[in-house]
This record gives C-alpha cells, sequence and structure tokens, in this order.
C-alpha cells in the first residue's frame, strides 16, 4: 500500500509525504517522537499514524507472500537482457543489462554514462525476431543532458544493424522498424526539482500498468537533485529510501529493468581524497548491480563493482558515432584496482 492510501485524512498524508516520508517501511522505522517533530503534530497524532502504517505495512507483507519456487520459476521466466551493442561489455554483464533488477551505472564526466542510457533506450525495443524485448523506454531527465539528436543517431545505426543482421544470415524478416518510430517509443520526462522526481517515480506504477511494454526505465542522474540544498539529511535519506523501494518493486513487478545514472563525488579516506560515486556508500546497497565506468590511459573501460551473482570484471567499450561499440584500441585490459 502506498502511503497516499493510507486510511488517515488527507492533511495527514500530505504532511507524511511532505517530510519525506514516501513508503510505509519509512514510517515504521521511525519513532512516534520523530514523526511528531517532522510532521508538527501532536505526539497523540503521530502514535495513531504509527499504528494505521504498521498494521496497513504488515498486511502487504503477507499479502506478498510467496514460495522459493514461486520465485524461481518467475526468475527464470525473466531471462531477457538488453544488449549495450558492445560484446565485450555484454558479456560480462551476462549478456547484458538484466531486467528484473535495478542496476547503478556511474562514472566521471564524459565517460559515456548518458550515451549508454540513451543506447539501451533504443536497443530494448530491437524486435523479438531479431533477440531483442520488443519493448519500450521511460527516460527520466534530472539535467537535460538527453539529446533527441543524438538519439535519432544511435537509432538510425540500430536500424541499419538490424538490416545488415539480415542480409548476413539471409533472413526473411522484413525490419519494419524506422528510426522516427523508435523515437515515439522512449517516454521522455524532464524533472527539475527532487519533489518532481519522487512525484514522478510514484506515478511510474500506474504508467507502467498502462503501458505494460515498458521494458526499460532510466534515471540520468538519480543524485542530481540531491546533492546539493538538502539542509535536513536525514528527510534527504528517507526520501532516497522511498525511492529505491519504489524502482526495486518496479523492476520485479512489472519484469523490467531499472537503470540508474549516476556522478561522482570525493571523500577523504587513508589520508587523500578518492573519487566515489554520489550519495554514499549505503545506496549501493539499494542496487542490485553496480558497475563503474573509468579511464584507463585514452580507453573507456566498464568495471563491475558489485553483484550478487557476476563477476568482477573489467572490458572495454567506445563511444562512435553509431553508439556505443567495442573498443577499436587493441591494448590490453587491465582490471580497476578498488
Amino acid at each position: 500500500m502506498e502511503v497516499s492510501k493510507l486510511p488517515i485524512s488527507a492533511t495527514q498524508r500530505g504532511k507524511l509525504i511532505s517530510a519525506g516520508y514516501t513508503s510505509l517501511s519509512s514510517i515504521c522505522s521511525a519513532s512516534s517522537s520523530d514523526i511528531s517533530r517532522d510532521l508538527k503534530i501532536s505526539e497523540t497524532e503521530a502514535v495513531e499514524i504509527l499504528k494505521v502504517a504498521s498494521n496497513s505495512w504488515c498486511q502487504s507483507i503477507l499479502n506478498c507472500t510467496q514460495t522459493a519456487w514461486d520465485m524461481l520459476q518467475e526468475e527464470q521466466e525473466s531471462l531477457a537482457r538488453i544488449t549495450t551493442s558492445c560484446a565485450d561489455l555484454d558479456n560480462i554483464l551476462g549478456g547484458g543489462i538484466g531486467c528484473r533488477e535495478v542496476t547503478e551505472i556511474g562514472g566521471v564526466p564524459g565517460i559515456g554514462k548518458t550515451q549508454l542510457g540513451i543506447q539501451l533506450a533504443v536497443n530494448v525495443q530491437i524486435p523479438v525476431e531479431f533477440g531483442g524485448l520488443g519493448g519500450k523506454a521511460i527516460y527520466i531527465d534530472t539535467e537535460g543532458s538527453f539529446m533527441v539528436e543524438r538519439a535519432l543517431q544511435i537509432a538510425g545505426a540500430c536500424v541499419e544493424d538490424m538490416l545488415e543482421y539480415n542480409r548476413f544470415l539471409r533472413n526473411d524478416c522484413q525490419v519494419k522498424t524506422q528510426p522516427k518510430d523508435i523515437l515515439e517509443n522512449i517516454f521522455y520526462f524532464r524533472i527539475c526539482s527532487y519533489t518532481e522526481q519522487s512525484a514522478v517515480i510514484n506515478y511510474l506504477d500506474k504508467f507502467v500498468s498502462e503501458h505494460k511494454d515498458v521494458k526499460v526505465v532510466i534515471i540520468d542522474s538519480i543524485a542530481f537533485h540531491f546533492r546539493h540544498g538538502f539542509v535536513d539529511l536525514a528527510l534527504r535519506t528517507r526520501v532516497l529510501s522511498g525511492i529505491a523501494l519504489k524502482l526495486m518493486n518496479l523492476a520485479k513487478k512489472f519484469s523490467l529493468a531499472v537503470v540508474l545514472l549516476n556522478q561522482v563525488t570525493t571523500k577523504y579516506a587513508e589520508g587523500s581524497f578518492q573519487l566515489c560515486l554520489a550519495l554514499g556508500d549505503s545506496w549501493s546497497h539499494c542496487c542490485t548491480n553496480r558497475l563503474i565506468l573509468y579511464w584507463n590511459s585514452n580507453e573507456r573501460h566498464a568495471y563491475i563493482d558489485k553483484s550478487p551473482y557476476l563477476r568482477s570484471a573489467s572490458a572495454s567499450y567506445s563511444v562512435t558515432s553509431r553508439g556505443i561499440r567495442n573498443s577499436t584500441s587493441r591494448s590490453k585490459r587491465i582490471k580497476m584496482m578498488i
């Protein structure tokens, strides 16, 4: 159950959401004094809200109970992956970006995060007969970095690749998809604040229910509106926890891939400043997989930093006029030292 559907007054629901309590778990993990302080209500009201939320949360958990066998069948039915158009990168990812998972991709500016995001928004639409998912994409842009001209360029290259695939295998399959069709199947949301970001993510469940062929949700970037201007860090933590929970549930419920592009920041450790992904170490636990993009000399590399089933490995890739492709360099690949 969503906070917006709790059986309490509309005023109380509004105060909860404004204070960053966007999920039942965030409410239940707080004390009555915390809720009383954050919502500026009496302790008695806070206790009553906590009681209602706890009952609703327990009921929702019981309703979602399933056996391990059911879980295994669901996993086997959704082994679909979205190719990155780079064979080396697909190889370390087990075939591409997996559905029913939240994958975080982080790196320094100019490394190709947005390029990879656009590539995935295009590739998810490759028809089933060509080894794709034949789905649609949602692209949530928090920085204004999405380039429609670049998306058109990558879409055109994708169509050309399918035609070449046909000629190579002498298939009779017709390539009906055109670059214009690919752009029409990318649902674009421009986000200008963290409140808009939370609102759109809350809306995704309803949107995907009405557009069941959506197979990937890309957020570029997840951290942009949370890095500055937050005086109340507890509020930031609650909002981010709520967002992470909703995205994980969305990926499982609709068997789609969630891709979170992230920025880098610096932290002081062991006597020096080091680069790390934004939002802190605790945020990394909110994702299924974490892929770090970095430079090795003049070559782009991707490193699997975290995954419950993929081994740590690195692969080189290139950003070309046609999109993400295999690296053209023949230099020896090395693993990133973390």
